[in-house]
């Protein structure tokens, strides 16, 4: 329930985008220039905001605290089983030995391809979120061994699952986008495809290697101080299993799901609802857990205590990424609540724009606005609804496209991703704004760009 239903908002589009731009140019210049703790800052910021655009006194904490709740609904059970499983693969050797193998492949001066690429096939059914976070050690791990700054290996796996989780179903704003415009999902799955590969492979994967060069950013301990090489570890096709396990699980909720929507199941079935829970993301992190504990831990020697305390130890270093992501969850949604994504995109309606240049840009300033990219994917979709009757399904697929692009740029301190990338990768936010923000953004231009294009060839 919206804690700020039965209030409305009185300021005009311009006092609100005034407002919102003063919000985040105090909360850099907090974290910045005066080094206020990212957390608290948020929190101060949040509060402030609710204060100025004028929610009544009695529901801000309810709005703080509601937003701030489902924030970390979706990102704390990810994040610590998604540590955990990635702490087990460390300590094992089991990201020793992937990466050993990826580099024999590929080649010492191709790993960041083949990072990328491993992470273009993880994130087809996983979250951009859990798939970075199980991709984690292996990303380190590669850093270690081949050497040279961690953004030449981060960024390309990073941004391959930022394409995947924006532009191709069954991700969550692509598909909810589909079926508000009518969209073909089938369709819209070959085109987003179409328009990521290309756009990794020069938003993520060029940029990458480009900006690696010139920023050296050493590879973090967040997983956990660095384990010494293990004599026996164990093999990359038993690794690869265990990665892809959590994926597989994911991967048949979403099989199942549409098997549901095309009539071929019932979703009344005992049976059927037990198989999706199994696949939900953190069910399946959780046995993904589960099993890489016994299979990496106490059947390869490690007694029980010593997985407890593996386990126990992943945690500690992710805590203050699981709230400060909470914290940015929170003012993304005091923004919303204020009322200036409603008033922004009202406005932009109007303009007389071509519908698919509209859809995008309205997309990216509720993305600048608000923070989350799904939210701005789905409610510029529902404002250019009724602009889409007389299109046909490869037009209204690329349109599909073009918000999705659209709800991607700018990525910077109300979104979660632009904390949780930058505090796993440690770096500051002035050094996140230079890489992570510029990548989103690019990621989103090229996208657009080739959905255009799409569109101007149907």
């Amino acid at each position: 329930m919206n804690s700020t239903a039965e209030w409305e908002q009185t300021l005009g589009v311009m006092p609100l985008l005034g407002i919102a731009g003063a919000a985040i140019a105090l909360l850099l210049v907090m974290i910045i220039k005066f080094k206020v703790h990212a957390f608290i800052a948020l929190i101060i910021v949040s509060l402030l905001t609710a204060l100025v655009t004028g929610i009544p006194a009695g529901q801000i904490i309810t709005t703080l605290t509601s937003s701030f709740g489902s924030t970390l609904g979706g990102v704390a059970l990810l994040v610590g089983l998604g540590a955990m499983l990635g702490r087990i693969i460390e300590v094992s050797g089991g990201a020793q030995s992937l990466a050993d193998e990826m580099i024999h492949r590929f080649g010492e001066k191709r790993a960041p391809m083949a990072l990328g690429i491993t992470s273009l096939l993880f994130g087809f059914p996983i979250f951009f979120d859990a798939g970075l976070i199980v991709m984690l050690p292996v990303i380190f791990s590669v850093a270690r061994r081949v050497g040279g700054s961690m953004l030449l290996y981060g960024l390309p796996a990073a941004g391959a699952f930022s394409v995947m989780h924006i532009f191709v179903p069954p991700h969550p704003g692509p598909v909810a986008a589909s079926e508000l415009l009518g969209a073909d999902v089938g369709l819209v799955i070959l085109l987003g495809l179409v328009i990521a590969l290309p756009t990794w492979y020069f938003t993520c994967y060029l940029f990458g290697l480009w900006v690696g060069k010139r920023i050296n950013l050493p590879v973090p301990d967040v997983l956990g101080e660095q384990q010494p090489r293990e004599e026996n570890p164990p093999s990359a096709i038993l690794v690869i299993s265990m990665l892809l396990l959590p994926l597989m699980l994911i991967f048949l909720n979403t099989g199942l799901e549409a098997l549901r929507v095309a009539g071929l199941l019932s979703g009344e079935a005992a049976w059927f609802g037990y198989l999706r829970m199994i696949g939900t993301t953190p069910v399946a992190l959780l046995i993904g857990v589960l099993v890489t504990a016994t299979v990496l831990g106490t059947r390869r020697g490690k007694g029980r205590d010593t997985v407890e305390k593996l386990l126990d130890s992943a945690l500690g270093p992710v805590c203050s990424i699981i709230l400060i992501t909470g914290a940015g969850g929170m003012f993304g949604g005091v923004l919303r609540a204020s009322g200036i994504g409603d008033a922004l995109s009202g406005t932009l309606a109007e303009l007389g724009l071509p519908v698919i240049a509209a859809g995008f840009l309205i997309a990216a300033l509720l993305r600048i606005a608000q923070g989350s990219a799904t939210v701005a994917l789905i409610t510029a979709a529902g404002l250019i609804q009724p602009a889409l009757a007389d299109l046909g399904a490869v037009q209204t697929a690329a349109i599909v496209l073009s918000l999705a692009a659209g709800s991607v740029v700018v990525s910077h301190v109300n979104d979660s991703g632009f904390w949780l990338v930058g505090r796993f990768f440690d770096m500051d936010v002035k050094t996140t704004l230079k890489t992570w923000t510029v990548l989103e953004t690019a990621i989103g231009l090229m996208g657009f760009a080739i959905a255009w294009l799409i569109f101007s060839l149907a």
